[in-house]
């Protein structure tokens, strides 16, 4: 079955059973908990929303979405196997959303946190062509920061 009659099958009897809204939230496993706050919450501004250290989970505010952390070692992180890294990574990368979006700014704000990036560079995204940057966090999962739909200036 392609896109197209997936789409149909989705929306027979009246209309489409899952509703997607957004991003809720996604779990990184982590081998240093202090960096990896020391980085979401000090470097990208992220608050502590949660944290249930008796099972290895602290939960993070991200907009409207939340970045979960669980330690490789806790009860939880002990389900998932091997501990993340370049070799083994969970996942490609994940994009937050960020308006206001100054490309010179932030990529400032990164190096002022010894945070290596990228250029800033035109991507599609959920919402269409707009600015993007690409970093990676203490244990190397790449993060995108996406701006509003729109010209990336210097771009064409």
């Amino acid at each position: 079955m392609g896109v197209a009659g997936a789409r149909a099958a989705l929306h027979e009897g009246g209309g489409a059973v899952i509703r997607l809204q957004g991003l809720d939230h996604l779990v990184l496993r982590v081998v240093d908990l202090d960096a990896m706050l020391s980085f979401y919450v000090g470097v990208l501004g992220c608050s502590i929303e949660r944290r249930q250290d008796e099972i290895g989970l602290v939960q993070l505010r991200a907009g409207q979405a939340l970045i979960d952390l669980v330690p490789v070692d806790g009860k939880l992180g002990c389900m998932g196997g091997a501990a993340p890294g370049r070799e083994g990574r969970n996942m490609d990368h994940f994009c937050l959303r960020v308006e206001p979006f100054d490309g010179d700014a932030i990529r400032a704000h990164l190096a002022a946190h010894g945070v290596d990036s990228g250029p800033t560079e035109s991507r599609y995204g959920a919402e269409g062509e707009g600015p993007s940057i690409y970093l990676s966090d203490p244990e190397g999962n790449v993060v995108e920061l996406k701006g509003p739909p729109g010209p990336v200036p210097g771009h064409l």
